[in-house]
């Protein structure tokens, strides 16, 4: 047999807080821990804004890796243009392409999509 309660919204209202709160701490908590297992990866906000104003995420953590166009290319095993015309937006690129520069910077394709 199923019983009702009834509480204020009021209390309602507090008690879904502090669910969502201690979510939150969950998730900070499981990143944390990702992050000091090697899993995760904090980019400085003069990156990250730049890849939230449009610019492509491509050359962004190629420049914040230090590497030119040459040095992906060498490393990825993909043509200097190609990379270039993809951070330029000329060219979508394919999935390989991504796939292969993903791996040279050490990030997901979807770090760069």
């Amino acid at each position: 047999m199923s019983e009702t309660i009834t509480i204020d919204r009021a209390e309602y209202d507090r008690l879904v807080a502090l669910a969502e709160d201690a979510e939150d701490l969950r998730a900070v908590a499981d990143f944390r821990a990702r992050l000091e297992a090697g899993e995760e990866e904090l980019m400085p906000a003069e990156f990250a804004d730049r890849i939230l104003d449009g610019e492509s995420p491509l050359r962004v953590w190629r420049e914040y890796r230090g590497l030119s166009q040459a040095e992906l290319a060498r490393r990825s095993g993909i043509n200097r243009v190609v990379i270039a015309d993809v951070e330029a937006g000329r060219k979508g690129g394919s999935v390989a392409t991504f796939k292969a520069t993903a791996e040279a910077l050490g990030v997901t394709i979807d770090d760069l999509v």
